[in-house]
C-alpha cells in the first residue's frame, strides 16, 4: 500500500469517527451539545483536524443525514421485502419509517429538521437522499391509484408519515394511537 493510500484510508476512518461521535452525542444530549470543541475532545483530535474534514457543524449534520438516509432506505426495503401483497408492504413501510424515526431521533432531525446544507428534490441532491425517496417510491408507486403521479403520491404519503413522527415525538399526538393512525393512513390513501 502506498503512503497516499494509507493517508486516504486514515482520513476516511477519521471522518467516520467524527460522524459517529457527532451522532452519538446528538442522540444522547441533543444537537445543541454537538460542538466542534466537544467533538475534538471526544475523538482526541484537534479542532483544526475536524475542520480539515468538515467546515463546521452544518456539514457534520449533513453527513449524519446522509448516513441516516442510507439506513432508513435499507430499513424500509427490508420491511417491505418481507411483506406479502401491496397493502401489507405499505403497512410495513409505514411501520419501518416510524420505527426509524423513533429509534433515531437525532438522525431523523438531521435528515428532516436541521439545516445540513443538503439540497432536496433537486438535480444535485446527494444519492443517499435520492435512494431514500426511491425506497419509498418503490412501494408506494404501486398503490398510488389510476391517474395519480406516483412521485407526487409518495411525497404526500411521506409528508403524512413525517407529520405522525414529529407530532408524536413532540407529545402533540399520543403514541398509543400510532397504529390506528397508520391503519387510517394506509386505508385512505393507498388504492389497493
Amino acid at each position: 500500500m502506498s503512503v497516499q493510500e494509507r493517508k486516504e484510508r486514515e482520513r476516511a476512518v477519521r471522518e467516520r469517527l467524527i460522524v459517529a461521535t457527532a451522532r452519538e452525542l446528538a442522540e444522547q444530549q441533543g444537537w445543541d451539545a454537538v460542538t466542534t470543541r466537544r467533538l475534538a475532545e471526544r475523538i482526541e483530535y484537534s479542532q483544526p483536524v475536524l475542520y480539515s474534514h468538515f467546515r463546521g457543524k452544518r456539514e457534520i449534520i449533513g453527513a449524519v443525514a446522509l448516513e441516516g438516509a442510507t439506513e432508513m432506505a435499507a430499513a424500509v426495503r427490508a420491511a417491505t421485502a418481507a411483506a406479502e401483497g401491496p397493502r401489507e408492504r405499505v403497512y410495513a413501510l409505514a411501520r419501518a419509517y416510524l420505527d426509524f424515526a423513533t429509534r433515531n431521533p437525532a438522525v431523523y432531525d438531521a435528515m428532516f429538521q436541521l439545516d445540513g446544507g443538503l439540497p432536496y428534490a433537486q438535480d444535485d441532491t446527494p444519492e443517499p437522499l435520492k435512494d431514500a425517496f426511491a425506497a419509498l417510491l418503490e412501494c408506494l408507486g404501486e398503490v398510488a391509484g389510476d391517474g395519480v403521479e406516483p412521485g407526487l403520491f409518495t411525497e404526500v404519503f411521506w409528508a403524512s408519515l413525517h407529520g405522525v413522527a414529529t407530532l408524536t415525538r413532540s407529545g402533540r399526538l399520543p403514541p398509543e394511537d400510532t397504529e390506528q393512525r397508520v391503519k387510517l393512513l394506509v386505508d385512505r390513501l393507498s388504492m389497493v
